[in-house]
């Protein structure tokens, strides 16, 4: 094969890339990835493998990097994954992806869940934990949920001046009143935390409503 049919197959290769790009708005292709009926992911495995020896010609190099190939792998599919967390998050108003959420046919849910798995293992890089929370992530998902259940019992106790909440009151869309009724049903059998509990019965919950309206 002489020159002039690498040259142009390298070229036809990266208009390939291109056209990827164009329709995904990344370079991060896929191991196994047709295009134009030629596998462009083992194409750019090569480049990269090129670029890790330091053979891969100067100038292919400077074209692959002008259309955003990021050379490190796992960084730039972090990238591609924050910047979808990033879209969920304006659209939604939060950071909590439901694990079987696929955003533009990525699996994000997954993705954040194997994020705060490392995160548990103390094996997140710090500035990508940074990152994260920036983006609003929250790491203990139950814990946040609690304290935004809280917040809303407070809000109903000032308005209305007990904690009583009704079995079946809705709260900005929250079930409020079945959230405490499962947390009475918890102290009932002794299995409320007690810093919990005390936080509670500070804002006026009573346990035992039934006896409490009797006196």
């Amino acid at each position: 094969m002489n020159y002039v049919t690498i040259q142009n197959d390298w070229n036809t290769m990266f208009t390939l890339l291109k056209i990827y790009k164009e329709r995904e708005g990344h370079c991060n292709v896929p191991f196994v990835c047709i295009e134009g009926g030629k596998n462009l992911g083992i194409w750019l495995d090569i480049q990269r493998a090129q670029k890790m020896k330091g053979v891969l010609d100067a100038f292919r190099q400077k074209q692959l990097e002008d259309i955003g190939l990021v050379w490190d792998k796992l960084s730039g599919e972090s990238d591609i994954y924050y910047r979808l967390l990033v879209k969920f998050q304006l659209r939604e108003g939060h950071s909590n992806v439901p694990q079987s959420h696929i955003e533009d046919g990525i699996k994000l849910g997954d993705w954040l869940k194997k994020q705060r798995q490392n995160k548990k293992k103390r094996k997140l890089e710090g500035s990508h934990e940074k990152k994260l929370e920036d983006g609003g992530v929250v790491w203990d998902v139950l814990k946040e949920q609690w304290e935004k259940n809280y917040r809303f019992l407070v809000k109903f106790q000032q308005r209305e001046g007990h904690a009583n909440v009704p079995p079946d009151h809705i709260e900005d869309g929250t079930k409020l009143g079945i959230w405490l009724y499962n947390l009475r049903q918890k102290e009932r059998k002794g299995k409320l935390d007690l810093s919990l509990k005390k936080r509670l019965e500070d804002k006026g919950v009573v346990w035992d409503v039934l006896s409490d309206k009797w006196e």
